[in-house]
């Protein structure tokens, strides 16, 4: 079995004496144009020469959840896209997105500055049935975040393309149980895979939608956002304010407004990262399985985009 490694920004060395350990008999190189074709790839935003140049690859292995970059390459249609299910990283998008909403229903941002300043303070307490949390995409991540939210007592919607059943989340779908979806949701979290049809949905008509003084969370992708619809809704007392760990440009320019808003959280596309050797672990598994003849889960519709 032949692997080859293109992974745009990741060292390769960790990762090829990971996949060596794990597969002693593999032949596993770093693509190089011209290299001899491979029977699978670990990939990461590879360029589109590197497709052209491994037209009989069996599987293209994401090392991440978001296959939206890989997908806007020009792919051979019948050839397997695998993301990455889990990897470590749902238990640490739940920790980021209930650290952002705890610190936000219970007013942290405001004690922080207030201490800064030298104010002994205090504020009511709020109640968290008014502060219900919808999640956008109910995948492997949703479901997790979603579930971890409800370990906080707080009324928990889901939303996703699919209908899901997860117990305790009152769960909508499709385009008809959108808008139902958005005006029953304070605290939007964004989870949605990158599509034509989720560009630019939290924009002015879906936000305005929210319950008043809503929250958005966007740990998915900056593109499903409209940065200036949010600041506008923002100024307008709408929208209370966002954590946003993700954007249309990375790193986010030194002149974008996002930087001047205190009512906006920033964090560098950092909530949650590949753990390597769990990537590695389930990688192998999913390839070992293929040389079987089995099946495996994570195979991208190519025609959904995820």
């Amino acid at each position: 079995m032949k692997i080859t490694f293109c992974c745009t920004d990741t060292k390769a060395e960790p990762w090829l004496q990971g996949l060596a350990a794990a597969l002693p008999q593999a032949d596993i190189s770093v693509w190089q144009p011209g290299a001899a074709q491979a029977d699978y790839a670990v990939v990461w935003a590879p360029p589109q020469p590197f497709i052209d140049e491994q037209p009989g690859l069996k599987a293209l292995f994401n090392i991440g959840a978001g296959v939206d970059a890989l997908l806007r390459l020009r792919l051979p249609p019948a050839l397997r896209v695998v993301r990455l299910d889990d990897a470590g990283m749902a238990v640490q998008m739940a920790e980021y997105v209930c650290h952002a909403l705890i610190r936000h229903f219970r007013e942290l941002g405001g004690y922080e500055a207030d201490m800064r300043a030298g104010r002994w303070s205090y504020r009511k307490p709020r109640l968290r049935q008014d502060f219900p949390v919808g999640v956008m995409g109910l995948g492997v991540l949703g479901q997790r975040v979603a579930r971890a939210a409800l370990q906080f007592d707080f009324p928990v919607l889901g939303w996703s393309r699919s209908a899901r059943q997860i117990a305790g989340v009152r769960c909508f779908s499709g385009t008809e149980g959108f808008g139902d979806f958005l005006v029953g949701t304070r605290v939007l979290v964004n989870l949605l895979p990158l599509t034509p049809e989720t560009r630019d949905i939290m924009n002015q008509d879906t936000l305005s939608r929210l319950l008043p003084g809503a929250y958005v969370i966007n740990v998915a992708r900056g593109a499903h956002l409209v940065d200036e619809d949010l600041l506008a809704l923002i100024d307008s007392g709408h929208v209370a304010g966002a954590t946003l760990d993700v954007f249309r440009t990375e790193p986010l320019p030194a002149q974008h407004p996002f930087w001047r808003e205190p009512r906006i959280t920033l964090t560098p596309h950092t909530s949650a990262r590949t753990l390597r050797d769990e990537s590695i672990a389930q990688i192998v598994r999913k390839m070992t399985a293929l040389e079987r003849g089995e099946p495996i889960a994570g195979v991208v519709d190519h025609a959904r985009g995820y």
